[in-house]
């Protein structure tokens, strides 16, 4: 069942100690799960970074490798700790202690996607989501793991860079009137999960873009950064998160009038961010 858990395109040749990794973009619904669902096609998709494995499938030809979900995020959220389940839609789970992930009906099992809609008419079976997490979070991460593991004993360190999307109004709330919002905003866990030198570098690169950018608000970063981000190891995690009205229709989750541009814009992003991993790596040899 692993294989069916993400695709994973290596390079001819690894050339950089980034890796890039899409765990929102899946788009394997399956017809079992679709039926079970109070959502029709469209709305059981609004809490997809669709396209994003698109937007970024260049980083092999960069010497990057990436790793992109094929199960959706509404099934199985892969950016949530394996233990997060919530009892409010998965049978025979005791809640200890408060987590706003799974009381906002967001943890490993979402009980709701954007707008607090519910997914499901009635309650899983605990077994069913042990078997989702065994068939597919573990594999992946497994996976992430190990690119990760090796990334840093070829290389000195790995960079993996978490690519997400965001609702255009996600960042109203910490907008401040009269400023422009961000169009990208970056997660390392307030300084936690990467060196300062690599945000930094990020930030430019998409600067550089033409995109406005900010840190950590509203998004920090949340399991897989926190998991992965090990500076004092050489081992670094940035979230990504890029505004979805830049090249996609969120109503109808198509592209839209600009998704070619947009995509060759981040062609050229992933390229400069692949070139922080080589930079770092001839300092390191020097």
């Amino acid at each position: 069942m692993a294989k069916d858990a993400f695709k994973l395109t290596l390079p001819d040749v690894q050339s950089t100690s980034v890796i890039f990794a899409s765990p929102h973009s899946g788009r394997d619904y399956p017809w079992s799960f679709l039926r079970r669902s109070e959502l029709d096609e469209l709305a059981i998709r609004s809490s997809e970074d669709a396209f994003m494995d698109m937007l970024i499938a260049s980083a092999p030809s960069c010497g990057a490798a990436l790793l992109a979900a094929r199960m959706p995020r509404a099934f199985l959220d892969l950016n949530r700790a394996s233990d997060e389940l919530d009892p409010a839609v998965i049978e025979g789970v005791h809640q200890v202690s408060h987590n706003p992930r799974i009381a906002s009906g967001l943890g490993v099992i979402p009980r709701v996607v954007s707008n607090g809609r519910a997914i499901y008419r009635g309650k899983l079976k605990l077994s069913e989501a042990h078997a989702r997490i065994s068939e597919y979070w573990r594999p992946y991460h497994d996976q992430l793991a190990e690119l990760m593991s090796d990334t840093r004993r070829d290389f000195g360190e790995a960079i993996l860079i978490d690519c997400h999307s965001m609702p255009h109004e996600a960042v109203d709330a910490v907008t401040q009137s009269g400023l422009a919002r961000p169009e990208v905003v970056l997660g390392d866990r307030f300084g936690a999960s990467a060196d300062s030198a690599i945000v930094e570098r990020i930030e430019t690169i998409f600067l550089e873009a033409g995109l406005r950018v900010s840190r950590n608000a509203p998004f920090a970063g949340a399991f897989t950064t926190q998991h992965y981000g090990r500076p004092s190891r050489r081992q670094h995690a940035v979230q990504i998160e890029i505004d979805r009205s830049l090249y996609m229709n969120e109503m109808r989750v198509r592209p839209n009038g600009n998704f070619d541009n947009f995509r060759a814009l981040m062609t050229r992003v992933v390229a400069e961010i692949s070139e922080v991993g080589r930079k770092k790596l001839r300092v390191a040899a020097e």
